[in-house]
């Protein structure tokens, strides 16, 4: 909820400004502490393009960044980028190795029995969809 300069209270049915500032302000353009909109700039912002401390939207740059694209300290996307954590970057092609040390090639399979088998070498069971193949473990 937003109240603007006329007095009146705004909420999410209401037609967003062009650009919005302040407390949850909704615009196509929105700057402040949990903005919403194509382009948001904020403590918590949410839209397409999103920029600051907590990022929720489809391109992120923040310190903790959720959506397709992010880049930040610590992200989650189909795509992601952090400069600290880049030499144990969890990345589906490479090589890696479990608790035991022994080398395995890939966690990629293509069928989800494949990957359940492969589920013992991991210390799990189960196994679980990762676009259109299947990855050891009940969980990613």
């Amino acid at each position: 909820m937003e109240i603007n300069k006329n007095k009146e209270i705004q909420h999410c049915g209401t037609k967003p400004k062009k650009i919005a500032f302040g407390i949850a302000p909704l615009g196509i353009v929105s700057i402040g502490i949990v903005p919403m909109g194509v382009i948001s700039i904020g403590v918590v912002p949410m839209g397409v393009f999103s920029f600051g401390a907590v990022a929720m939207g489809i391109v992120n740059l923040s310190v903790v960044g959720m959506g397709i694209i992010s880049a930040g300290v610590t992200t989650m996307g189909i795509w992601e980028y952090s400069p600290i954590f880049q030499k144990n970057h969890h990345n589906h092609s490479k090589q890696i190795s479990n608790s035991n040390n022994e080398k395995i090639m890939s966690d990629l399979f293509n069928t989800k029995g494949e990957a359940e088998k492969a589920a013992s070498k991991y210390g799990c069971i189960g196994a679980h969809e990762m676009g259109n193949k299947w990855m050891p473990c009940k969980m990613h």
